[in-house]
């Protein structure tokens, strides 16, 4: 794969001795198999990219049209800040780190504030909801399926995105796992193990939400294939 030169100092230049030095142990300290196992670790990377923004932009409308139900009388959408913090209300429980009690919602309530500000054309016309869904990062979106959420979020509306019967416990934890993977992917650190995992838990999320999307993104995802190339 390497057509240029591994040896000289200015690979370490580059990437960094640290950085290198993760390839050059998985590489059995061959420079060139080094080199090449980065390049495709970086396409690796990006294949998982355009994968986890299919899931995530899916999963985001997919959450957006079952908590329109939830919209109260005078709102005209769920992150309107009546049904926000009606969904997100103040819950106060003691930290098991630091002992102290803490606001398990506030950081939500703190995402949909600022994504309508950051959605809004102009600070006297209401921000259009679609662009607010927009705002939201993935981090929120796998929130609302964690425990705190089983009663008010997950049992009355969630749950009918899904097919009948689904646990939520696994689904909550396979996002878990996709949120803490994608931060690795976006900051470029190394993905050389555990990938066919990853890969796996997309799959299984898509499957959930919608099998037609599902047929779009095994005919479209690189991901096996450049897991199946590896130097």
């Amino acid at each position: 794969m390497a057509t240029t030169s591994s040896e000289g100092p200015w690979i370490e230049e580059w990437l960094s001795i640290g950085r290198f030095s993760t390839y050059l142990a998985a590489a059995g300290r061959s420079r060139s198999r080094a080199l090449d196992l980065y390049e495709w670790n970086a396409k690796l990377s990006a294949a998982f990219l355009h994968d986890l923004s299919h899931l995530e932009v899916g999963l985001r409308n997919a959450c957006d049209r079952q908590l329109a139900a939830a919209t109260l009388p005078g709102d005209a959408h769920w992150t309107d800040p009546a049904t926000s913090l009606t969904l997100f209300p103040v819950v106060m429980r003691k930290d098991r780190a630091t002992g102290r009690s803490r606001d398990v919602n506030k950081i939500a309530r703190g995402n949909v504030q600022r994504a309508r500000i950051n959605a809004a054309t102009s600070p006297h016309t209401p921000p259009i909801p679609g662009k607010v869904v927009a705002e939201l990062m993935f981090g929120f979106w796998t929130y609302l399926f964690v425990d705190a959420h089983e009663k008010t979020i997950w049992v009355p509306h969630l749950h009918k995105a899904f097919p009948p019967g689904t646990d939520r416990n696994p689904f909550n934890d396979a996002l878990a796992a996709l949120r803490d993977f994608r931060n690795r992917v976006a900051h470029h650190e190394n993905i050389l193990n555990g990938s066919e995992s990853e890969r796996r838990r997309i799959v299984y999320i898509i499957r959930l939400l919608s099998a037609d999307a599902l047929a779009h993104f095994k005919a479209n995802s690189e991901v096996a294939t450049i897991l199946a190339g590896r130097p």
